[in-house]
């Protein structure tokens, strides 16, 4: 049986970068081999390329997304996205393999869009009824008023780049005198910045698959981190935060997040393509 060419698409040009590549090198290493024929691409910027054991590097033709090694040409069959930030999670990396023709395994282009902004996904979750937290948005250059976030927001609060993950830029302000400085950590990762409330309570999580004729929705995680929030050490790092599954909820709480947790993949227009 032919062996189907995977491309892991790692890299990325965010902070976020080296544990896309970690991902990759763990997936390289459990995917079979008799059944795969597995190349890691690292993208950064421009260069989109592929390193040998032996240390040298292939670049990857963009016209059609091939690559050429030691004098043969390889055509992918599908694309495993690693990629955490932009462009494998922003709907770049997706518009472009859509053209290309090739099948990949994250959500399509418009939901990455939706999704990976997040001014755009309380806006866009908020028209169907889901509560989020109250918060402002402003971009590179606007005047940001220390006093008046506060008196708008209270305290504490946080701020965060709009569009980054890992909590890279994310800081939880107590103080009104940390705002001005916590705005411009979150402006090295973001041209655009959130400044939200701080909403005491647990932190949850519930993942979801619906298919073509059934809607799964996954048992409940509660996320205890055992930093100031769930930062990247708490995220990355062992014994940092531990995450509970089942959560312990009333039966009533969990059937309310299953219900808003469908009704926000709908809302983004996710699918399981």
């Amino acid at each position: 049986m032919k062996r189907l060419n995977i491309a892991l698409l790692a890299g990325g040009d965010s902070s976020e970068r080296e544990i896309a590549l970690q991902s990759a090198a763990q997936i390289a290493g459990a995917l079979d081999a008799r059944k795969y024929d597995i190349t890691t691409i690292d993208l950064h910027g421009r260069d989109w390329h592929h390193t040998a054991a032996d240390g040298r590097r292939w670049q990857v033709d963009k016209n059609d997304f091939s690559i050429t090694i030691d004098g043969q040409r390889k055509e992918f069959d599908y694309a495993l996205i690693l990629i955490h930030g932009t462009p494998g999670e922003n709907g770049r990396l997706q518009g472009y393999l859509d053209m290309m023709g090739i099948p990949y395994s994250s959500c399509p282009m418009t939901s990455s869009v939706v999704t990976f902004d997040k001014i755009t996904t309380k806006r866009t979750v908020a028209d169907y009824g889901i509560p989020v937290a109250r918060g402002l948005f402003f971009v590179r250059g606007e005047r940001i008023d220390a006093q008046e976030v506060v008196a708008r927001l209270g305290l504490p609060l946080f701020v965060k780049p709009n569009a980054s993950g890992s909590s890279f830029g994310v800081t939880k302000v107590k103080r009104e005198e940390e705002i001005l400085p916590a705005v411009e950590a979150a402006f090295a990762e973001s041209e655009e910045i959130l400044i939200e409330e701080c909403i005491a309570g647990r932190e949850m999580g519930c993942g979801i698959l619906v298919t073509r004729d059934r809607e799964l929705v996954f048992p409940i995680t509660e996320i205890v981190s055992k930093k100031e929030f769930f930062d990247y050490e708490a995220k990355y790092t062992a014994d940092c935060s531990d995450e509970i599954t089942p959560a312990d909820l009333a039966p009533e709480v969990r059937a309310e997040l299953n219900r808003l947790t469908l009704l926000a993949y709908k809302a983004c227009r996710c699918t399981d393509s």
